[in-house]
């Protein structure tokens, strides 16, 4: 694993892992953090579950529905279509101030899909992007979906990788807008890992594409100002 390390704001990154988080508070957290950071505040990282919630990005602006075969539906502010959450999913949200670091959204883009890619490719697993369609796909199944919301120079929100959860909900919805996509999860792939040691292996390949030295894990892992389920 990475140190704990005390740097200058471009070389570590604040770690948080909270748990289960309800999307809508994780949601309001990221946008009054982007909201009041300032030039000298660290970038973060948040590494957490969700409890079962269709998100719809800017693309279903002005949507009406509430819920989904009982699922609630959360019209967020991120880019894309509508995607689903839920238990056995690990999300990583990159709260990052591009600006101070030079980087450009399609970079961040990259670099998210690439620390999927190489995971996979670290158990044998040939995963790889789709041309206009981000995120991560094996054998033509998404993986991993992302979507992403810049704002003041700094991003929020991130990108949710399958581990072992019920994908059944997804056949609800046409995944990130595409009718009939088909979903995968690493379980499926025969990576049997629970959330917490998935969510090192994953830390890692992160830190790495991201362009960090290291992390700091606060002594309070709760999300800024923000309860936990």
């Amino acid at each position: 694993m990475h140190p704990a390390l005390d740097a200058t704001p471009g070389d570590a990154v604040v770690l948080r892992q909270p748990g289960r988080v309800d999307y809508s508070v994780a949601f309001r957290g990221m946008q009054d953090f982007t909201d009041a950071r300032t030039p000298e505040t660290p970038d973060e990282i948040w590494l957490l579950e969700h409890p079962p919630v269709f998100t719809m990005g800017l693309k279903g602006r002005g949507g009406a529905r509430t819920h989904i075969h009982g699922i609630p539906v959360v019209y967020s502010d991120r880019g894309g279509d509508m995607t689903y959450h839920g238990p056995g999913q690990l999300v990583a949200y990159i709260l990052m101030d591009m600006r101070r670091r030079g980087w450009g959204a399609k970079r961040l883009v990259n670099a998210m899909e690439q620390s999927v890619i190489n995971l996979l490719a670290a158990r044998q697993i040939r995963a790889e992007r789709r041309a206009g369609a981000p995120g991560v796909y094996v054998a033509g199944a998404k993986i991993a979906a992302l979507g992403l919301r810049v704002r003041r120079g700094a991003s929020y929100h991130g990108i949710a990788l399958n581990l072992d959860m019920d994908l059944t909900p997804f056949s609800y919805i046409d995944p990130c807008g595409y009718p009939a996509q088909p979903v995968t999860r690493l379980i499926d792939l025969g990576i049997h890992r629970d959330m917490f040691l998935a969510g090192q292996d994953w830390l890692e390949q992160l830190l790495s594409e991201l362009g960090y030295t290291g992390f700091v894990t606060p002594s309070e892992s709760r999300l800024p100002g923000l309860l936990v389920e």
